[in-house]
C-alpha cells in the first residue's frame, strides 16, 4: 500500500513524500526510524497506474534466491544474530531488488512486534505454506536455528533435483525447436525457388518430390492461418489445464506417459517423503504434515492420495496403512519401510532415506531417458533432413544430367 505523508526533519525542515508499506503502522515506524516527526498520513487514493500493477504482476522471487535466503538466514541464526538485525542485514544485501523490498517490511513488522511466521506470512507469493509452518513450528520449540538449517537443506535438495529435470528437457527441446524453425524456413523460402526450376524444366517430378513441393505450397498459402490456429489450441490447452478437470487430467497425463511416467513418479516420491521427513523432524504433527504435503507436491493425484491420508490418520489408522491402498502410486516398498519406521519410533529416519534414494533414482531415470532420447533424435532428425533433401536434390541432378 502507498501513503503520503508530511513530516519534520530533525532540523525542523518540512518533508512530504510517499512510502510504501503494508499497512499504516508499519508505514509510520519507517518514517520515524528516519528521524522525522509525522504531522499526517493517509492512503494514497489511486497512486499505482495500470502500468505498474502489471509489472507488480510478472515481478517474481527465483527459487534460487530462496534457496540463497534460507541458507544466509541459517548461518546467521545459528551465529545467535538477533531476527531483526538478520532481516535488516539481508535486506541491504540481497542482489534481488523484491526480495529486498519484502525482507525490510518483514524487518518493519518484527520491530513492531509480529513474530517472524506471522511476518513471512503476509507475502504468500515468496514464502509457501510449507516455509511458514516450518518457522512457526521453530519458534513453538525454541529452535529456529535447526528450523532454518532443515529449511535451508530441504530447499537445496528440492531445488538440485528440480534443476537436474528442466535441464534434462533443455536440450532436447532446444534441438527440436531448432529443428522445426530450420524446416520451416526450408519449405517456406528454399523449397518454393527450387519448385520454380523443376516446374521450368519440364521434366517429370517424382512422386516423393511432389509430395514435398505440395507441403511447401500449403505453408506459402496458408502458413499464417495454421500458426494462428496453432496459438489458438495452445491458449485453450493452457486455460484448461488451469481449470480442476484439465489439471487432474494433466497430472494423470503426465504419471501415464511410457518411461516418462516413471521420472515423474519418483520425483513426486522424493518431494512427498523429503517434505514429510523435514516437517516431523522440525516438530509439526503427522496431519499437519500431510495437509502441507499435499499442498506443495504439485499433483492433483498424488495430492488426492495425500487428502485421503489425512482423513484416515484421523481416524486411527498408521501413515503406512492410509497410503497402502494406491499401490500404483505408492509402491510397496515404501509403506513397508514406514511400518518398519512406525514400529520402532523412527518414521522420520526412514523417510530421509526413502527421499534419498528416490532422488537417486530421479537422477538415473533422468540420465536413462536423455540417454536414449539423443539417439532417437538424431536418427529422426537425420532422417528428416535426408528425405528433404533428397526430395530436392534428385530432381535437380536428373534436370542437370539431361542437359
Amino acid at each position: 500500500m502507498l501513503f503520503n505523508y508530511e513530516a519534520l526533519d530533525e532540523a525542523g525542515v518540512q518533508k512530504t513524500g510517499s512510502i510504501d508499506a503494508v499497512n499504516v503502522e508499519v508505514a509510520i515506524s519507517s518514517l520515524q526510524r528516519r528521524g522525522l516527526v509525522l504531522a499526517s498520513i493517509k492512503e494514497a487514493q489511486g497512486a499505482r497506474s495500470i502500468l505498474t500493477k502489471n509489472i507488480a504482476f510478472f515481478e517474481r522471487v527465483p527459487m534460487r534466491d530462496i534457496v540463497i535466503l534460507s541458507r544466509q538466514l541459517a548461518t546467521l541464526f545459528q551465529a545467535q544474530v538477533s531476527a531483526l538485525r538478520v532481516f535488516r542485514l539481508l535486506s541491504s544485501e540481497t542482489e534481488n531488488r523484491i526480495l529486498g523490498e519484502k525482507l525490510e517490511i518483514i524487518a518493519d513488522d518484527l520491530q513492531s512486534g509480529n513474530s517472524i511466521s506471522a511476518s513471512l506470512a503476509k507475502h504468500p507469493k515468496i514464502f509457501s505454506e510449507f516455509y511458514i509452518n516450518m518457522v512457526k513450528a521453530g519458534e513453538e520449540s525454541g529452535k529456529l536455528d535447526e528450523t532454518f538449517v532443515y529449511l535451508a537443506d530441504y530447499l537445496e535438495r528440492s531445488y538440485e533435483l528440480s534443476s537436474k529435470v528442466r535441464g534434462a528437457l533443455i536440450y532436447p527441446a532446444f534441438i527440436v525447436v531448432t529443428f522445426v524453425v530450420v524446416m520451416i524456413l526450408m519449405f517456406t523460402m528454399v523449397i518454393p525457388k527450387i519448385s520454380e526450376i523443376m516446374t521450368q524444366s519440364g521434366q517429370e517430378i517424382p512422386i516423393y518430390t511432389q509430395i514435398v513441393l505440395g507441403i511447401s505450397n500449403f505453408l506459402v498459402s496458408y502458413g499464417f492461418i495454421l500458426l494462428g490456429i496453432f496459438v489458438i489450441v495452445v491458449f485453450v490447452v493452457i486455460r484448461f489445464i488451469r481449470t480442476p478437470v484439465g489439471r487432474l487430467a494433466f497430472d494423470q497425463f503426465k504419471i501415464s506417459i511410457p518411461y516418462v511416467s516413471t521420472l515423474f513418479r519418483k520425483l513426486y516420491l522424493s518431494r512427498l517423503a523429503d517434505n514429510m521427513a523435514t516437517m516431523l523432524g522440525s516438530g509439526i504433527p503427522m496431519v499437519r504434515a500431510l495437509e502441507l504435503t499435499s499442498n506443495v507436491i504439485n499433483n492433483k493425484i498424488y495430492e488426492g492420495i495425500l487428502t485421503e491420508a489425512v482423513s484416515a490418520v484421523k481416524g486411527g489408522k498408521t501413515l503406512s496403512e492410509s497410503l497402502s491402498n494406491n499401490p500404483r502410486q505408492i509402491p510397496g516398498i515404501m509403506t513397508q519401510m514406514m511400518k518398519v519406521g512406525e514400529e520402532t519410533g523412527e518414521v522420520g529416519t526412514i523417510l530421509k532415506t526413502v527421499s534419498r534414494f528416490y532422488s537417486r533414482e530421479v537422477t538415473t531415470a533422468i540420465e536413462s531417458i536423455v540417454s536414449l532420447i539423443e539417439p532417437l533424435m538424431i536418427v529422426l532428425l537425420g532422417g528428416g533432413v535426408a528425405v528433404l533433401l533428397a526430395s530436392v536434390l534428385i530432381p535437380i541432378y536428373n534436370i542437370a544430367s539431361s542437359q
